[in-house]
């Protein structure tokens, strides 16, 4: 056969990245739109699309897990807060499928209009409810929509004046199919929730209802609740907010940890699975089949691999400890497929032929944070640096987050010197992650249809057979696949 396997290629003396080789072309006989990619992230759970966000606090929080796992994804939220706060991240993402608000942004009469286009300009929408102090929990007296201040020319005019007051409210209690119904006869675009007092307890949302039936694939749990996972470290204390994530509805915890393989980490894992039998357990990170087989044995329901490979961690080149990452994948992968174990590919990825090369070496998922840092649903504000939109993306070892409690993802949060082995920067705008992560699925389909494959079950089995076919490339091929010989050109949104 023409180039070679994997087996061939990935077991010699060197490591490879994802640019140094490049896939052959199967046979193509179906279109993009018959891919299947549906694929274990876990050994018991399955999602749509396989793609993670990566638990770090300038990637994932509940409006990044609330995107993803509306697209068949799933987002792991970071763990760099308080017990309280990321707990309430959970909740958030858990509560969404419920089609109530329970923690809506409430304003008070005394706030103007330009409290408004602050909300709006952040957070995407400008329906608000007003109540009496301003607070969920306070007798509701109106609400404000871009109805009501879309021609205002004096923005400093308190919402006490332009509210509208002649509401559609429905009860505390009522049911979601009740409360749809209201929605649809009322017409409204919001619907408050309040108790027999009158006062607020929930919003709902004709857009938020919308969305769940224009979301066929979304990543749900057998309650029709979205998926939501949770980062957590190998510390002890990391057991009192495994105790509140559990409570807080999380379906899959990920052990956090720059190198995985430590006694810490085992006995970790052998808890959560003696404590807690129904949570799936992501290990990690491993490069090796020495580290896979540690953590495989301690209970580990799936395994999180890359050492290094991130555009902001410096690990390999701080520490020397590390693997090259597509090698890293095929060795890890093929160990934990023996053990029915899935493998999830963390870091290196910058394009969509990224996601299909860490596929097509045995990863079920890839779990991305610079893609993914960009979007308006990233945490953290837009902010223009010579006149281009950007948003700020930092390490989890990079000085500022280490300060901020991500020593312990790094076994340094007690030593008075800490190590960086990351920076902080900043990534273009990708607008909304409604719109990136479709380009990104269909791309990969495309790239899928390009290898004659159509689902991550025909993938695989070709790879193990030495079907898929592999060629390295040299630095004059991957100058060639790449643009080049242009005077100028217009480099597309989405690279």
């Amino acid at each position: 056969m023409d180039a070679f396997s994997a087996e061939e290629l990935f077991t010699k003396e060197n490591g490879w990245a994802y640019n140094d080789f490049i896939i052959l072309p199967g046979f193509i006989d179906f279109s993009p739109d018959d891919v299947n990619l549906e694929s274990s992230l876990t050994r018991n759970i399955r999602i749509k699309n396989p793609l993670v966000s990566s638990p770090m606090d300038t990637v994932t929080e509940s409006k990044m897990a609330i995107g993803l796992a509306l697209q068949g994804g799933i987002g792991i939220i970071h763990y760099n807060n308080s017990i309280e706060e990321q707990a309430g991240e959970v909740r958030k993402v858990k509560r969404f499928e419920n089609g109530f608000i329970n923690d809506p942004i409430v304003l008070s009469p005394g706030h103007t209009i330009h409290d408004i286009d602050e909300i709006k300009a952040r957070h995407g929408f400008s329906g608000i409810p007003i109540t009496e102090t301003g607070k969920l929990g306070s007798l509701l007296l109106g609400i404000v929509t871009n109805r009501d201040v879309d021609f205002e020319t004096d923005r400093s005019k308190k919402l006490g004046d332009v509210m509208t007051t002649d509401l559609v409210t429905a009860k505390k209690g009522i049911s979601l199919n009740e409360a749809n119904q209201i929605l649809k006869n009322s017409k409204k675009g919001k619907l408050p929730i309040v108790d027999e007092k009158g006062k607020l307890v929930a919003l709902m949302s004709r857009k938020d209802l919308l969305k769940n039936r224009e979301y066929p694939l979304a990543s749900k749990d057998p309650r029709k609740q979205l998926m939501a996972g949770a980062a957590i470290s190998t510390r002890e204390e990391s057991k009192e907010r495994l105790a509140a994530l559990v409570e807080a509805g999380v379906d899959v915890i990920v052990v956090d940890a720059a190198q995985g393989n430590s006694v810490f980490q085992v006995e970790m894992i052998k808890y959560i699975k003696k404590k807690y039998r129904d949570i799936e357990v992501i290990g990690g990170n491993v490069v090796t089949e020495e580290q896979c087989e540690n953590l495989v044995k301690a209970g580990a329901d799936a395994l999180r691999i890359g050492m290094g490979p991130g555009s902001i961690c410096t690990t390999q080149t701080t520490m020397s400890v590390g693997r090259a990452q597509a090698t890293a994948v095929y060795r890890t992968a093929k160990y934990a497929r023996k053990h029915s174990i899935p493998v999830i590919a963390d870091g290196g990825i910058s394009t969509i032929g990224h996601i299909a090369k860490a596929l097509a070496l045995g990863a079920s998922a890839v779990m991305m944070g610079s893609m993914f840092a960009g979007t308006n649903e990233a945490p953290g504000e837009y902010f223009y640096e010579n006149g281009v939109r950007l948003k700020k993306y930092r390490g989890m070892a990079s000085q500022e987050a280490l300060e901020a409690g991500g020593a312990k993802r790094y076994f340094a949060e007690d030593t008075k010197i800490k190590v960086v082995q990351g920076v902080s920067g900043a990534v273009l705008d990708k607008g909304s992650l409604f719109e990136f992560v479709p380009y990104l699925i269909q791309g990969l389909k495309h790239s899928f249809q390009d290898m004659g494959t159509k689902d991550m079950k025909v993938l695989h089995e070709n790879l193990y057979a030495g079907k898929l076919r592999f060629e390295l490339r040299s630095l004059s091929a991957q100058l060639e696949g790449g643009v080049h010989d242009m005077y100028s050109y217009k480099e597309p949104k989405y690279m």
